[in-house]
């Protein structure tokens, strides 16, 4: 018998590709400005700033193929991203023994209320009301790191109804994938279940509802999003 006083939240997961298992999500971390093209747009120098992470939350996640537009913005913009998803974790980890904690990868856009997150930075206020809103993190399905490498170079591409808007490599990414992992570590006893969203190319823009945005990363399954 449970001794909850309320149901317990749903664990949220995430599919496997070619599985019929699943991915169970603890924290998602996401790295701000991590591609120089992208800082630069955004109005800031990629050659001085040492890296830095914000959350969405858990169930934040969404995998349905639908992004609804969100209320009280009229400026939600996308940002395709590589995620990292981890089968352990501790604390200071070393960049050598980063890539013994994954599991695998997938893709996922960090949907951004571009509108109220710069009205957070003017006044230097945190991020959440912009970044980690309901179904904010749309993703598509995980496929282990047995399968594709390390995922330490490869295209990264956004078409936004048939029209390309972002289109990068990773290996632009300024901080690497085991940088971003030690680094994490020496901030946070990072875990089996956690997932890094690592960063977004040049490129990004605004949505309106009807619009049908691919995005794809060399060696992943493709992530298809219509926005209602």
């Amino acid at each position: 018998m449970s001794n909850l006083v309320i149901p317990a939240p749903k664990q949220i997961t995430i599919p496997i590709h070619g599985s019929d298992q699943e991915f169970p999500v603890r924290r998602v971390y996401c790295i701000g400005r991590n591609y120089a093209a992208h800082t630069i747009e955004m109005g800031f120098d990629p050659d001085k700033e040492p890296p830095f992470f914000f959350q969405k939350n858990t169930d934040n996640i969404d995998t349905t193929g639908e992004f609804p537009y969100p209320p009280e913005s009229q400026d939600v913009h996308y940002e395709l991203e590589l995620i990292v998803a981890l089968k352990s974790g501790g604390s200071n980890i070393t960049e050598a023994e980063a890539y013994n904690h994954i599991y695998g990868f997938g893709i996922g856009l960090d949907m951004t209320r571009r509108d109220l997150q710069g009205v957070c930075k003017k006044m230097g206020r945190p991020w959440e009301i912009g970044k980690a809103f309901e179904r904010s993190a749309p993703m598509g399905k995980l496929t282990p790191m047995s399968e594709v490498g390390n995922m330490e170079k490869g295209n990264i591409n956004l078409t936004v109804n048939g029209e390309v808007r972002q289109n990068g490599d990773l290996d632009m990414m300024i901080w690497k994938i085991p940088e971003q992992i030690a680094h994490l570590s020496k901030f946070y006893d990072i875990s089996a279940g956690d997932l890094i969203m690592t960063g977004t190319p040049a490129g990004v823009g605004p949505i309106v509802k009807g619009d049908k945005l691919i995005g794809k990363i060399d060696h992943l399954e493709t992530i298809e999003i219509i926005v209602v």
